[in-house]
């Protein structure tokens, strides 16, 4: 698949035009990245985005004491790092790929030109920067209300989608916990509680929901005070 494909694909530029989708794939560049390989740190001036065309990108943030801190996982057709290229200019987080990615680039200076000349692009552009501001609204409202069984439940019904049965974990359960706010022993302990109570069956990296109903309440409970 080449990268006008790829780009088609991307919810992103859905309803652009073939003559945007010409231009698009003009101005980019589709790149290969290693597992580990640091795509940019906080901080770097923003030189343009990324479209995950294969693969898996982990943004992240690191505290003053080095530990990492997982914002959240970009699968293929997901983007990144686009609402830098507005405001300051710099990047707001670190990015590195979790296994050997493909990733196609747009360069800031091009992108931004191409929006001032294409009105569907730059409308769909404010689509995507509103879901992840909607992201990042969900991930601050967790943290503050729910507990971690609840964030976990959240988490595997997002993996596992409408399917039903057996789904892989995407990452290390370390990087799970780092992405829903806690740490890896709580996590084990949580996945220990929610197979004891047949809500799931765990075997390895390996998930089975066996209560889609059980396992739905307890990702819409909150807290308790």
């Amino acid at each position: 698949m080449n990268s006008a494909a790829f780009i088609k694909n991307c919810p992103m530029f859905a309803g652009t035009t073939e003559e945007d989708l010409a231009f698009l794939e003009r101005i980019s560049r589709l790149r290969q990245y290693e597992k580990g390989e640091l795509l940019f740190s906080e901080g770097e001036k923003a030189l343009g985005f990324y479209v995950v065309a294969s693969g898996k990108v982990k943004i992240y943030k690191l505290s003053a004491e080095g530990k990492e801190r997982i914002l959240h996982i970009v699968h293929p057709g997901g983007t990144f790092a686009e609402a830098a290229i507005f405001g300051d200019g710099n990047y707001p987080a670190y990015a590195e790929p979790l296994e050997k990615s493909q990733l196609i680039f747009f360069p800031k200076r091009e992108f931004l030109q191409l929006l001032h000349e294409h009105s569907q692009i730059a409308i769909n552009m404010i689509a995507g920067l509103s879901r992840f501001l909607r992201q990042f609204a969900m991930q601050l409202e967790e943290l503050t209300f729910k507990d971690v069984p609840a964030r976990l439940a959240r988490y595997l019904l997002e993996l596992a989608g409408p399917r039903e049965g057996r789904f892989d974990l995407p990452i290390s359960k370390s990087q799970i916990a780092s992405n829903l706010g806690t740490v890896s022993e709580t996590l084990s302990r949580t996945f220990r509680k929610l197979s004891e109570d047949a809500l799931i069956e765990v075997n390895g990296k390996s998930i089975t929901i066996l209560d889609r109903d059980r396992l739905e309440d307890l990702a819409l409970s909150h807290r308790e005070s």
